[in-house]
């Protein structure tokens, strides 16, 4: 076989790769879309046969106009930043992220670290080991009530909620990943002549990562349902605060397009940020099995 046929033959088994990779990518694609089409559809379907009426299941067009109406006074994106009021749909969507993205900044770093210190010790973390189930029994929203006598309604109340629901998350599955660890691994890299912190670094925290990522993921996930309660009860903006006041209202439309956004925000947060963070720290160290 020539130079010319081997090229031919290495650019036709690249494209096929391609092609391939390409197949696998739509028909995940489609399979994950399979739900959503399912849901949506029946949706339609009532709104066609009224099996449920409006007041309980309003059309998929009037909460698509609902987004634009809420929106119909807005100057601009300018005024969407700086939460303008007249930018309701923008101004709670905003609220909620800055909460989000606050209690995340503080409660996911601060929640592994003391994580891994106490999962370090096997005697400590057996203490506290208990504490951190305590906490995780309660539910973020039990503290609402509570919440709202120490810091009144507004962003701390809501703030005070989410790193209540983030760190004991963090905290708990860290420490219990820390103490999954053989202590060979420690033991090993102490008698090559390591610190403790090479131990953190290259033994724990990589032993306790699939731990840590699966607590990241959980502790957002309630995280989101937390803020969402804890700014209906005790928020003075954000998305739970629309929900609750479009309800009052009885504006269904505005419920409906409220949790619509929350569930897009967290997927979008969950596939874009959560899953290429597992991809990038799990797989590149080999810890789980990726399919091919």
């Amino acid at each position: 076989m020539g130079a010319g046929a081997t090229m031919n033959v290495l650019a036709t088994a690249s494209i096929a790769v391609q092609r391939r990779l390409g197949r696998q990518r739509i028909r995940k694609f489609l399979l994950g879309s399979i739900p959503f089409i399912v849901m949506i559809s029946a949706w339609h379907m009532n709104t066609v046969f009224e099996w449920l009426p409006p007041v309980f299941i309003p059309a998929i067009g009037e909460v698509w106009d609902a987004f634009f109406i809420l929106q119909e006074d807005c100057v601009g994106f300018g005024a969407a930043l700086m939460l303008d009021n007249s930018c309701l749909m923008s101004t709670h969507i905003l609220s909620s992220l800055g909460r989000v993205i606050l209690a995340a900044v503080i409660g996911l770093p601060f929640g592994i670290a003391f994580g891994i210190l106490a999962g370090m010790s096997r005697p400590i973390s057996k203490i506290l080991e208990p504490i951190g189930i305590f906490a995780n029994s309660i539910s973020g929203i039990a503290w609402i009530p509570l919440a709202i006598v120490w810091f009144g309604v507004g962003w701390m109340t809501t703030l005070f909620i989410m790193l209540n629901t983030i760190f004991w998350l963090m905290f708990f599955n860290s420490m219990l990943g820390v103490r999954g660890v053989a202590r060979v691994y420690e033991q090993s890299v102490l008698t090559m002549g390591g610190s403790r912190l090479d131990v953190i670094l290259h033994v724990y925290l990589p032993g306790a990562m699939p731990s840590i990522i699966s607590g990241m993921r959980m502790s957002m996930g309630f995280g989101w349902r937390a803020l969402i309660a804890a700014e209906m009860i005790g928020g003075d903006s954000g998305l739970g605060f629309m929900i609750f006041s479009s309800a009052e209202e009885f504006k269904i439309e505005e419920v409906f397009l409220g949790v619509i956004i929350i569930s897009i925000i967290f997927l979008a947060t969950d596939h874009y940020l959560l899953k290429p963070l597992e991809k990038w720290t799990i797989h590149r160290w080999g810890l789980v099995w990726k399919p091919t």
